[in-house]
């Protein structure tokens, strides 16, 4: 779609950066930038290559670092961002440090409904495994509730099979859990999760990827499922005004290959194409409103964060004749 559909986006951008290859920030500038958006970026550590290579050289910024940095653009007044798109963090500190940054955001447009928006993407781990300190998980946990849009991969929205300590005595986010604190094993405990979710962190939208359940499972697109087709789901969700779940569905061909960035593209593209679709709205107040959370008799097909996922998974590969679906 032509990036002059795009509306006019400021976006400050807290991830990672390498050097070579295309991940982290590196890949997220890039696709923002070719859809038109104005973008700053902060990054949270400087490698030479994804760490994927296993050799790699380069420093982790430190919380105080990333804290520096914006408060050098605040001296400059130069916060005037529309959505801010977070990733990787290095550690406990440095994701408090950037929860830290969405939160003054959220302070600074109190006063403007819908003039900023929070997409968080809580890079923890994928395939059944941390890839960051246990302690990041609770401070993800106190942070999470302040977003407007969250983007965990199955793992990071179910459970972690270990005890996370606490990282003080005050700290009530310690749990045996990730994120919703339910193992995804069917539809029926990905919409729990997506609940669970919306319900504990006061969440408005969600969006749970790679999820590989459906070639398992029936779809409206896919009635009678073989076992040998290899797809992925990616389930959403908009609340209602009443805190609960809008769930729609969209199964995708998966490609049996390994790519990195690909969560970071995902991101960066739902930054463009949401706002794109929430300008599109028929409801031209939309984009005023807090979170950008449409009415109630909006159905889950037709919310602009089904409209916006499915642009982007069209964007992402030729998947362009996937259809959003709502799944019980």
């Amino acid at each position: 779609m032509p990036a002059d559909l795009v509306p006019e986006t400021r976006v400050l951008a807290i991830a990672s950066h390498v050097v070579y290859g295309h991940v982290g920030n590196k890949m997220a500038t890039l696709v923002m930038q070719s859809l038109g958006c104005d973008v700053a970026a902060l990054n949270t550590v400087h490698f030479s290559n994804h760490t994927g290579y296993r050799q790699f050289k380069g420093t982790r910024a430190t919380a105080e670092e990333i804290r520096n940095l914006y408060e050098g653009l605040c001296m400059s007044n130069l916060t005037d961002f529309d959505v801010m798109l977070s990733g990787y963090a290095p550690s406990a500190a440095a994701v408090e440090a950037v929860g830290s940054i969405g939160m003054d955001l959220k302070r600074k447009a109190a006063d403007r409904p819908g003039s900023f928006f929070w997409v968080l993407d809580p890079v923890m781990g994928d395939q059944g495994r941390l890839y960051v300190n246990d302690d990041v998980v609770p401070a993800y946990k106190n942070i999470i509730q302040h977003a407007d849009l969250i983007l965990p991969n199955q793992f990071e929205a179910e459970y972690y099979p270990r005890p996370i300590p606490a990282r003080s005595p005050r700290d009530t986010t310690n749990s045996t859990r990730v994120l919703s604190g339910i193992q995804i094993t069917s539809l029926e405990t990905l919409a729990k999760a997506i609940t669970a979710l919306h319900e504990t962190y006061n969440i408005p939208h969600v969006i749970i990827t790679s999820v590989q359940l459906s070639k398992l499972l029936p779809s409206p697109e896919n009635p009678s499922p073989d076992s040998t087709q290899n797809l992925l789901t990616i389930i959403g969700s908009t609340t209602l005004s009443t805190g609960k779940p809008r769930l729609f569905r969209i199964d995708v061909p998966a490609i049996d290959c390994f790519f990195s960035g690909t969560g970071d593209m995902f991101a960066a593209l739902t930054v463009a194409r949401l706002r794109e679709a929430v300008f599109a709205d028929a409801d031209e107040n939309l984009r005023y409103k807090k979170s950008w959370i449409p009415a109630d008799d909006v159905k889950p097909t037709e919310l602009p964060l089904a409209k916006a996922t499915e642009m982007v998974l069209a964007s992402s590969g030729d998947t362009a004749g996937a259809e959003c679906a709502v799944s019980a």
